[in-house]
């Protein structure tokens, strides 16, 4: 058996990228006052084991780093004392950190289809993390909105980093996906 196919190497790669990208999710471009931010290629490494190791793993290692992305809405971010109802809460929880980044790990569904479908999966997780932000931000966080439309609101707010987020989350796996070394890492 392969080295790469055992689950001892797939679990310990899955742990180093989640570190990773927990580690690149701290270095911030911009953030907003409402939580949301422009990281540096954050969400890459999570991507990354979807792709190359499938879903299982990819879905795996994407809740737990959306656990650890809660964890850090806690307490780096004050989430709790935004004075959110009960409901409110719980729904923004669900929606902005535990659907948002766990739908990371369905990157690599369509991997088998070679460098596009790649391209295609990494831009799929992203838009579908924008619309559970952008599902939250019209329900549970609609308190905030200092606007009258708040859909109109949370497309704004949540597309103003989603979207940076998009370019720079494809841009950097359309790159690293042709390096030599990383068809050489999928390939094992």
């Amino acid at each position: 058996m392969e080295m790469s196919k055992k689950p001892v190497y797939k679990l310990t790669l899955s742990a180093i990228f989640v570190a990773l990208a927990t580690a690149l999710s701290l270095i911030k471009v911009y953030e907003l006052p409402l939580g949301g931010s422009v990281t540096l290629f954050s969400m890459v490494p999570v991507v990354m084991i979807s792709i190359m190791l499938g879903l299982k793993w990819g879905i795996g290692s994407a809740f737990v780093y959306s656990l650890i992305q809660l964890i850090f809405g806690i307490a780096l971010e004050g989430m709790l004392g935004w004075g959110l109802t009960a409901a409110s809460l719980v729904g923004s929880i669900l929606f902005d950190y535990i659907i948002a980044f766990t739908v990371l790990g369905f990157a690599g569904a369509f991997a088998k289809k070679g460098y596009a479908g790649i391209c295609a999966g990494v831009v799929l997780v992203v838009v579908l993390r924008f619309i559970s932000h952008f599902i939250s931000g019209g329900i549970f966080i609609a308190s905030f909105s200092p606007w009258d439309n708040v859909w109109f609101y949370s497309l704004c707010y949540n597309g103003s980093y989603m979207l940076p987020e998009l370019i720079i989350t494809t841009a950097a796996a359309m790159i690293l996906f042709r390096l030599p070394q990383v068809k050489k890492l999928m390939a094992q």
